[in-house]
């Protein structure tokens, strides 16, 4: 069992594949990007593999592939398919962007994929863009879509909020739930170095809470 100082039981294990990321979101990173590890120094396939059957043998019931945006690493269908066959793992999961998801989704799920989180920001393809520096909102509705057609179910979608950018917007998202199987995750607009971040573009969770009450 994995225990940590408070006594509290772990089963649950995020694994970073890739710095690297086909968008360049204004909360996550400056437009130029960011230093990347050199590629001699990211963990293999090999690596991910062991490290997991290390966690699972330990008591990990649920792990959860992420980025950077873990879909443009070029052998994650191979590591889906060697976690998904780990002796007492439950749950596989995916933080994506959506951006090259649609495509590789069928392939993901028959490697022991269950679980599926896409990042959306906005409704609107012109916010998208400028929040993304990017194109892209029509795959990643597309590949909210794939993951309904393939039987995941919930759909979990995150969604940053900030105020005078998509808060408008937050009601639109929970009417997206009526008639699919989506969950929406509201995210406070978190500080980090090189994200211009503002507290005047804050939404506290409470406030989002009172919205969607309202």
């Amino acid at each position: 069992m994995l225990l940590d100082s408070f006594g509290r039981l772990h089963t649950y294990l995020r694994i970073s594949l890739t710095e690297r990321c086909n968008l360049r979101c204004q909360y996550c990173m400056p437009a130029e990007g960011v230093d990347l590890t050199p590629s001699p120094k990211i963990l293999s396939q090999n690596e991910i593999v062991r490290l997991a059957n290390l966690f699972v043998s330990s008591g990990v019931e649920k792990i959860r592939l992420t980025g950077g945006e873990p879909t443009i690493r070029k052998d994650i269908e191979d590591i889906c398919l060697h976690l998904s066959n780990l002796n007492g793992l439950k749950t596989l999961a995916i933080t994506t962007n959506g951006i090259t998801l649609a495509r590789k989704l069928p392939k993901l799920k028959e490697c022991g994929l269950t679980s599926v989180n896409i990042s959306l920001d906005t409704l609107v393809p012109a916010k998208f863009e400028f929040m993304t520096r990017r194109k892209g909102h029509q795959k990643v509705m597309e590949s909210i879509n794939a993951a309904i057609n393939l039987g995941y179910n919930p759909v979990k979608v995150n969604c940053v909020v900030m105020r005078g950018f998509n808060d408008d917007e937050i009601c639109d998202f929970v009417e997206l739930t009526r008639d699919k199987p989506i969950n929406i995750r509201f995210i406070e607009f978190m500080p980090f170095d090189g994200n211009v971040w503002n507290v005047k573009k804050l939404v506290p969770y409470s406030e989002m809470l009172d919205r969607v009450v309202r």
